[in-house]
């Protein structure tokens, strides 16, 4: 299941800038403005929207303002995200060594990745739902820039429960070194008032972990859910840090895209 091919960018110049200089400022600059108190834990998970950065990079940055603080510890990053253009059953793996993006190849730990994901029944290798899907690539810069070198376990998930993004997710775990990533926007081509009162039931929904979520309410509803499952079982709870919408930011209000950044920490060691 090992390849060589490196996943080359699909959506650089697009979702986030393609020069490599540009990006860095810009991805500094959000992670600058970012408030994360002194207190703050490092997260085991976050959940951060997959916007273009112009419209949501502001609210990725509050749960990767955290994240950074564990720049020292956390090794490895399992990184979820619904799939927009080739569908898949279950949850793929991309059959890749590494993810580029302008400011270089992310390592994927594939072979750990696999050894770890034998036997769970949800999993597949299909590189086709990984090529131009934008969920994955836009967290990889804000990675790079708030941990520096660490590997990433990219996945997609499509035809999927709950339960059994879960199970994914149960035997990837790890402590510390290991953090979670969950890529989702919240509700879709809304009049800004009505996107608020639905986007404030989801929000209310995630922080009492009370899934399953449906597609209206989140396009990475799958992986969300998977994510609630988890933080139950592990024992995880949510914070959010901030929620606002495209209409908020750069974009009119009579059609907006949603979107939050939430934080799980928690006593679970394993």
């Amino acid at each position: 299941m090992r390849s060589s091919r490196i996943r080359e960018p699909a959506v650089a110049g697009a979702f986030y800038p393609g020069d490599p200089e540009v990006l860095r400022v810009t991805v500094d600059r959000l992670l600058a403005d970012a408030p994360s108190p002194a207190d703050a834990p490092v997260p085991r998970a976050v959940i951060v929207p997959h916007a273009g950065y112009v419209y949501s990079g502001s609210t990725a940055a509050l749960a990767y303002a955290r994240v950074a603080r564990g720049r020292d510890v956390i090794r490895r990053v399992v990184v979820i995200g619904p799939t927009h253009r080739v569908p898949v059953r279950g949850v793929a793996l991309p059959g890749a060594d590494g993810f580029r993006t302008p400011l270089g190849v992310m390592p994927v730990a594939e072979a750990w990745a696999e050894d770890r994901l034998a036997g769970v029944p949800a999993v597949c290798l299909f590189a086709e739902t990984h090529r131009w899907e934008h969920s994955v690539e836009v967290q990889l810069p804000f990675l790079q820039r708030a941990l520096g070198d660490v590997e990433v376990v990219p996945l997609l998930a499509g035809d999927a429960t709950g339960d059994e993004v879960a199970d994914v997710l149960d035997a990837l775990w790890g402590g510390p070194e290991t953090l979670v990533v969950i890529s989702s926007d919240l509700s879709h081509y809304l009049p800004y008032d009505e996107a608020r009162r639905i986007d404030a039931g989801t929000i209310a929904q995630i922080g009492a972990l009370d899934g399953p979520l449906d597609h209206l309410q989140a396009c990475g509803a799958t992986p969300v859910n998977g994510l609630l499952v988890a933080a139950r079982r592990h024992g995880l709870r949510p914070e959010l840090l901030g929620a606002c919408s495209s209409g908020d930011t750069a974009g009119d209000r009579l059609r907006v895209v949603g979107y939050s950044a939430f934080a799980f920490d928690g006593d679970d060691d394993a």
